[in-house]
């Protein structure tokens, strides 16, 4: 087996720089016996490379040549199947399993021990191994210098030095000295041996001769040892002194720390003496601010403000862990809670005067603007209350009952104040409304007694009322249907006034709102982040608090955010004014249901306005509200105009001419085209344009089907032909569809007219040529229609003389006194109506002569009259009338 060993390594393996440590003879099991060697292999380069290798000896010699070759690291595990028996199987796992039979179970256990050793060392231990004995395996760990014949001799080949260049060349040097040294080795061998005995001898007398010198170096060495034993005395005692300065040092080093410690502790206890001193001690003068400050002068009020502010700091100064235990703070603490106390108590009284004082002081004024419509101002009374703001900021942060408190005084008095002031305001703006209707419509609205006296209730519009009802009790109509009247009855100039009162009650009403918001948010610091008050946590439903709580519910606005507090604070302030509006635009309806159309624009335009300024603004709400009504208002303008059209009854005696719906049409859209040019609401408007036309279009063609005493075609002929002119003059956009249907309608109904009309002056005529035509439809040819006895050319001639040109005339005569009868004289179409008739009478006339050229050829009959004799009768008759 070693000399295969050394022939496989010598063969295969050394041209391929790798070393054989262990191989087994195999064959596979089950089969028929082929054997093979199974070889454990390391490649001799960096980093090694792990083989078993398959070699197979030559069916054509005895060489042997390697067959397949697998990596140890794709080895998964080894099966000796046995670990107690002996016996000769084993199985390796690569990607699949290999069963072979080893020659003898010794062969079998050194090459599995030579696996281990290198799964141990190379792949740290990946390989399992199953049924191996734990003894073999022990035995093969390798302890001291024994090692196993594989593992010896790859340690020694581990250990195996190449020889070096130097090396090398003196191997060559000796050999060419001896020539014989490659032919004759064993006497190269024996002359080696010879001069290494030379070499040894030589060695051996020096060490002989130096023997002398060994001597003398041992007593030097005895003489350092002494040296060395003195100096370790000398460094005994130095270590001693040292000692005892190390204690002394470590003593002098605790002394310092404790001095440093006492100095750290009295600096940080002057650091809180000083930060007590400097941030809770009040100055004497901010004291007796706070105590005796005056409140009502300027200087007065800006040291109270820099004492509050002062004392806000020291009540708020963050205290160290232990500072509220020392009696100093305490009583500091005590102080400043009495100064706060006494402060705001002296605040709080002060505005409660000012509140009340203020109220009085405007009643008085407002006899100043009962005449005028115009508001009170209350900018003086801002710009005085402004001056206390940080007071009130101060309140707010130290006091929050008796800030809410002031906020409750301040909106129950503003409250009274401004309602008298708009009620007594909306009541100027009525009795100029009324008045305006008066001016404008004389004793027909009943509305012609005196205005009498304003005063702080509306009294006097009622007063009003109730005069004008009792001297004018014979007439029928009154405020209440004074939108069933029609709109041409008032005069626009009495409207544009409307218009002016209606934009000078927004313009008066928009200040004054914007002006007491922004001194709210001011005056009591409501900024426009949320923020919740002490105590109170509770919200409505959906997290936002009602619009309008019952005066009762007043303190639960604090609840809410400041954003909320602000409109709610307005709604209550204000709480009339949406009233007053509504109230104000009902009667603006009732006296002319066409105002809504003025109020819709100038509201909307406030409206846009205020949103633009602050959309979350009280204005802007409220308005917005009103808004909704106006447009409620317009629209059931609109739906009145649509419910007149439908109720209007026309006379059976006499002729219909333009429908009053129609008529008011042009005036609603005249009108309303002047009010909505460049307004924000145009679309609302061509809504109700689309909804008006679609009834005039309907109400038209009912009231002509309904009509006996004008035919159908000149009702409607008429009015869509007005109709067209109001669109064309108009140019309204959103009804070019229907203006083009009015158009088609008045076109169509003009011809049917006038073909109906002419179907009279030559009746005769007509029906004998409508039977000629019916023969002809019938299948007749028109030349063999003169053989028909109803038709020959005798009953043509004598129907022709019937028709001479002066009973033509004269029928042509009577038919334009017909037509004139018919047609209405405010439309002006009675020429148009001629001309048509015209066209229509000398396109019938060729007709006539074209049927008797084709159905009586060569007979030579003719009409009466030509067509230069109809031009002629038609421009006479026309003349003479």
């Amino acid at each position: 087996m070693t000399a295969i060993k050394h022939a496989l390594q010598r063969d295969i393996f050394t041209p391929n720089d790798e070393r054989l440590l262990s191989i087994v003879n195999v064959c596979k099991a089950g089969k028929k016996k082929k054997n093979c060697f199974l070889c454990a292999t390391v490649t001799t380069e960096r980093p090694v490379q792990v083989r078993v290798v398959k070699v197979k000896k030559s069916d054509k010699g005895d060489f042997y040549k390697r067959q397949m070759a697998w990596e140890l690291r794709d080895l998964a595990e080894v099966d000796a199947k046995d670990a107690s028996k002996e016996n000769p199987e084993f199985d390796l796992h690569f990607e699949k399993v290999y069963r072979w039979v080893a020659s003898s179970t010794a062969e079998k256990n050194s090459f599995i021990s030579c696996i281990w050793k290198l799964n141990q060392r190379y792949l740290r231990k990946k390989v399992e191994f199953v049924n191996v004995s734990s003894q073999l395996l022990e035995e093969s760990v390798p302890s001291g210098e024994s090692q196993s014949v594989a593992g010896g001799d790859e340690d020694a080949l581990d250990d195996y030095q190449e020889l070096n260049a130097r090396e090398e060349q003196d191997i060559e040097g000796m050999m060419e000295v001896c020539e014989y040294a490659i032919s004759n080795a064993e006497a190269f061998a024996e002359k080696l041996s010879k001069e290494l005995q030379v070499l040894d001898g030589a060695n051996i007398h020096s060490i002989m001769a130096s023997e002398k010198q060994v001597n003398i170096l041992m007593q030097l060495l005895d003489e350092a040892l002494s040296e060395v034993d003195t100096i370790e005395g000398k460094m005994s005692s130095y270590e001693e002194m040292l000692q005892s300065v190390k204690e002394q040092m470590d003593q002098i080093s605790q002394s310092n720390r404790l001095i440093q410690i006492s100095n750290n502790n009295n600096g940080k206890l002057l650091d809180e003496i000083q930060f007590l001193v400097n941030y809770m001690d009040l100055s004497k003068g901010h004291i007796r601010a706070l105590q005796e400050g005056d409140l009502s002068s300027s200087k007065g009020i800006e040291a109270c403000i820099n004492a509050s502010e002062a004392l806000l700091q020291c009540m708020n100064v963050p205290l160290r862990p232990g500072h509220e235990k020392l009696m100093s703070v305490k009583q500091q603490q005590h102080l400043f809670t009495e100064l706060r106390d006494t402060f705001s108590r002296r605040l709080t009284n002060h505005l409660n005067n000012v509140f009340v004082h203020q109220g009085h002081d405007q009643s008085s004024v407002l006899s100043q603007h009962m005449a005028e419509l115009t508001l009170p101002k209350h900018s003086p009374l801002h710009r005085d209350l402004l001056h206390y703001a940080k007071l009130m900021e101060w309140l707010k942060n130290t006091q929050r009952e008796k800030y809410e408190g002031l906020s409750r005084t301040y909106v129950d008095y503003m409250t009274r104040l401004y309602e008298r002031e708009i009620k007594d305001f909306f009541e100027v703006a009525k009795i100029k409304m009324a008045g305006t209707a008066k001016e404008g419509k004389g004793n027909k609205f009943g509305l012609h007694g005196s205005s009498g006296k304003l005063t702080g209730s509306t009294s006097s519009l009622n007063k009003l009322a109730v005069q004008s009802s009792s001297s004018r009790r014979s007439q029928s109509s009154s405020l209440l249907d004074m939108g069933n009247m029609s709109a041409s009855d008032l005069d626009v100039a009495d409207r544009t006034k409307f218009d002016k009162i209606f934009e000078q009650v927004l313009s008066e009403l928009e200040p004054l709102c914007l002006a007491e918001q922004d001194f709210i948010s001011k005056f009591f610091k409501l900024q426009q982040h949320p923020t919740l008050a002490q105590g109170e946590v509770e919200e409505s439903d959906g997290g936002v608090p009602s619009r309008q709580p019952p005066p009762g519910e007043y303190r639960h606005f604090i609840s809410s955010t400041e954003k909320d507090m602000v409109r709610l604070m307005m709604n209550k302030v204000f709480q009339s004014i949406e009233t007053e509006l509504n109230s104000l635009i009902t009667l603006g309806d009732k006296i002319d249901t066409f105002h809504s159309l003025y109020m819709l624009v100038k509201m909307s335009h406030h409206v846009w306005t205020a949103e633009n300024v602050d959309p979350a603004s009280y204005l802007s709400t409220t308005l917005g509200n009103v808004l909704v009504t106006v447009k409620r208002n317009f629209d059931k303008c609109i739906s009145g105009q649509i419910r007149q059209m439908e109720e209007v009854k026309i006379s059976k005696k006499s002729k219909v001419g333009i429908l009053p719906f129609v008529a008011g049409f042009e005036e609603f859209a005249e009108l309303a085209e002047t009010i909505f040019r460049n307004a924000e609401r145009r679309g609302d408007l061509d809504k109700a344009y689309v909804k008006l036309i679609r009834a005039v279009f309907m109400n038209v063609e009912k009231v002509a089907n309904e009509s006996q005493k004008t035919p159908r075609d000149v009702v409607m002929m008429e009015n869509f032909h007005h109709i067209f002119s109001t669109l064309s003059h108009l140019k309204i956009s959103c009804l070019e569809t229907e203006r083009r249907e009015a158009k088609h309608k008045y076109t169509d109904h003009l011809q049917s007219y006038v073909i109906n009309s002419l179907g009279q002056p030559l009746e005769k005529l007509n029906h004998f040529f409508e039977g000629v035509e019916a023969r002809v439809a019938q299948g007749v040819r028109e030349d063999e229609v003169s053989y028909q006895l109803a038709f020959n050319k005798q009953e043509l001639r004598k129907v022709i003389k019937e028709y001479p040109g002066k009973e033509v005339k004269k029928g042509l005569d009577n038919l334009y006194k017909k037509v004139d009868k018919h047609l209405c004289e405010e439309e002006s179409l009675l020429q148009v109506v001629w001309h048509s008739m015209q066209d229509e009478f000398i396109r019938q006339y060729k007709h006539f002569e074209g049927l008797i050229g084709r159905c009586y050829p060569g007979s030579g009959i003719t009409m009466e009259f030509t067509i230069g004799d109809m031009l002629e009768y038609f421009s006479s008759i026309a003349q003479s009338h």
